[in-house]
């Protein structure tokens, strides 16, 4: 397996499979150390890690500080309301600010699609995209296939694999990069929703578009929720959440129609009742706990691969 060269993590698109496995694989070590004692490494002692978050968050945030912590970083948390933003400093400005004060890392959530690129050509940190606008979320997807791969087991073939990723396609970056991801690592996909919110031009992406949910839950191992994303919404995509939920949302007569070990996944926050009932998402095959979970084994390998020093399981 080849070696990790570059200096940023920004999308999902832009890696090949064998850097995708890379990080599987490191995170695999780091959640073997995770369940020691002890439960730390030495990979990033005497760096500094910037959490900059312009939107809020609340699990990738905590993710990224548990992470950089537990590899011996010391960091630092900046959000939109407590930041220079609010006075006007430009995005570069702040970036620049914080490499003069010797940032290693710095993570970036923002609601501007591209906003981590831009921010990564202008500085010598490596620059991790917690997530930028309706673009991407790279660490969210390997975290999720990282899950998938370890409760379906790390020698199920992903070419046999059906994933079906229903909701608010149109608004999401957690469904872009889980497609890149996905389909990257052979698994086939299919996208539904509403048409409004599942455009077919999705399917470019190789990818199967559809808009009948109960049509494609049979085939399915693995089910992913996603919430609608009304704060990127300027208008309503559906007529009302009471026909959302009759038409896409996994009820209890659903799920009995679908395969018995089929993984339930949502990225959270859920909306319980709308896009998943409750039951379903406290159920034995619910991952959203694992999600959670295998979110700081990845990052913890995520960023040791980017600039850590030492052997990802020392002590």
């Amino acid at each position: 397996m080849s070696a990790w060269t570059r200096k940023d993590l920004l999308t999902i698109r832009e890696l090949d499979r064998n850097e995708i496995e890379l990080i599987l694989q490191t995170g695999r070590t780091f959640k073997e150390l995770l369940s020691r004692p002890g439960r730390k490494s030495n990979s990033l002692e005497g760096r500094t890690v910037v959490n900059l978050f312009v939107e809020p968050s609340t699990r990738t945030r905590t993710s990224f500080e548990l992470a950089a912590r537990r590899l011996g970083a010391d960091v630092v948390s900046i959000d939109s309301e407590s930041s220079s933003f609010r006075k006007g400093e430009t995005l570069k400005d702040t970036g620049l600010v914080l490499q003069a004060m010797h940032a290693d890392f710095v993570i970036l959530r923002h609601s501007a699609a591209g906003a981590p690129g831009f921010l990564a050509e202008r500085l010598k940190a490596h620059l991790v995209n917690a997530g930028d606008g309706a673009h991407e979320h790279p660490t969210q997807a390997l975290l999720d296939v990282f899950t998938i791969q370890e409760r379906l087991g790390e020698k199920r073939d992903w070419k046999d694999l059906h994933v079906v990723i229903c909701g608010d396609i149109l608004f999401s970056r957690v469904a872009r990069s889980n497609v890149w991801a996905l389909t990257k690592l052979g698994a086939r996909v299919t996208l539904v929703g509403p048409t409004t919110l599942v455009p077919e031009l999705f399917s470019e992406l190789g990818v199967t578009v559809a808009h009948d949910f109960d049509s494609v839950l049979l085939d399915a191992d693995v089910i992913m929720l996603l919430r609608i994303q009304h704060e990127r919404q300027r208008r309503s995509f559906f007529p009302s959440v009471g026909e959302y939920v009759s038409l896409f949302g996994l009820n209890l007569d659903r799920f009995k129609r679908c395969k018995p070990g089929v993984l339930i996944m949502h990225p959270g926050p859920i909306n319980r009742g709308v896009e998943i009932a409750s039951e379903l998402a406290d159920c034995p095959n619910s991952t959203v706990l694992d999600q959670v979970q295998n979110g700081l084994a990845v990052r913890m390998a995520v960023l040791h691969l980017l600039g850590g020093r030492e052997n990802p399981a020392s002590p």
